[in-house]
């Protein structure tokens, strides 16, 4: 009896560990989520208006002289310039030259203007909004004159690498060459450059 309790118990303490569990092997553990990659980095552009740009102009030159030496007509001309960008505010400078063909009223013929010019400011981001102020020499046919004029101005990047824009100009001219001929000149532009 004593062999039999004995073998009851062996076999059983065999047997249990190979019954307690499954024949299969264990479901390996889930993996620990993976996170998604970050996305990729947005190209953006805008609001950096520092550097070099030159372009061309067209537009609209309206002049207002003694007497009766008044006329208009079209301009169209080039322009470079460099601009800082100091964060909000923005200062630059700017040689532009127009060409024209205003004749005022058979008194003189305006040829062409050459401006040297400052520009200040503000950054809004892709467009930039400034005023504008320098001096101006005017070729007309019965000479030249230096003057000086201010305006405002706007400028949009279109991308990195080009701008459109638009200025107006109020010019003031006295005496040209001596002939007792003044002339106030207003000049509406329009403007597209590449920014170097």
């Amino acid at each position: 009896m004593k062999t039999r309790i004995f073998a009851i118990g062996l076999v059983t303490a065999l047997a249990g560990p190979a019954l307690a569990g499954s024949l299969e092997p264990p479901a390996p553990e889930p993996a620990a989520p993976v996170a998604p990659p970050p996305p990729a980095p947005v190209q953006t552009f805008g609001g950096d208006w520092t550097g070099g740009y030159a372009g061309l102009q067209l537009g609209y030159g309206d002049v207002d002289g003694s007497g009766d030496a008044d006329g208009d007509d079209i301009l169209y001309g080039a322009h470079v310039g460099y601009r800082y960008d100091f964060g909000t505010f923005v200062l630059g400078g700017e040689l532009d030259y127009d060409f024209a063909d205003i004749d005022l009223n058979g008194a003189a013929d305006v040829d062409s203007v050459a401006r040297l010019k400052l520009q200040a400011g503000y950054d809004f981001g892709r467009t930039l909004g400034y005023f504008t102020a320098g001096v101006a020499d005017l070729d007309t046919s019965i000479g030249s004159e230096t003057g000086e004029f201010y305006g405002i101005g706007v400028a949009y990047q279109i991308n990195d690498r080009y701008t459109v824009g638009a200025e107006l100009l109020e010019h003031s001219f006295d005496d040209i060459d001596g002939s007792g001929v003044d002339a106030d000149a207003t000049t509406l532009t329009v403007r597209g450059s590449i920014r170097f």
